[in-house]
């Protein structure tokens, strides 16, 4: 399923929410919360990351993954949340105007 513009970034800070991930992770979390419909592709994964922590909503830190890696984790920082939730009001303003566009199909898909 194709992303609209910006819409990765809010789920990227969504998913930071609960805890610091990192991208594969992200990436992960992401597919299993969407039931399987939203695979994020790396290589629009990591140039978001990096606009969110050149806008100071995210922040990372070098650790060690659960599978004895190094791995850079990133977590959600205090003007991210505030972002967030700017995002999730616009985002449910959104969804109820293209709603009521699209509204009930008619009856055999004829007007």
């Amino acid at each position: 399923m194709d992303l609209l513009q910006g819409t990765l970034e809010m789920l990227v800070l969504r998913t930071l929410l609960f805890a610091p991930l990192h991208g594969y992770g992200i990436a992960k979390a992401i597919r299993s919360s969407s039931n399987e419909a939203l695979d994020i592709e790396f290589g629009s994964l990591y140039p978001a990351l990096k606009r969110l922590e050149l806008k100071g909503w995210i922040e990372s830190s070098w650790e060690v993954s659960e599978h004895k890696r190094r791995a850079k984790y990133y977590q959600l920082t205090s003007e991210g949340r505030q972002q967030l939730q700017q995002e999730h009001s616009k985002w449910a303003e959104f969804v109820t105007a293209v709603g009521h566009v699209m509204g009930p199909m008619p009856e055999g898909g004829k007007s």
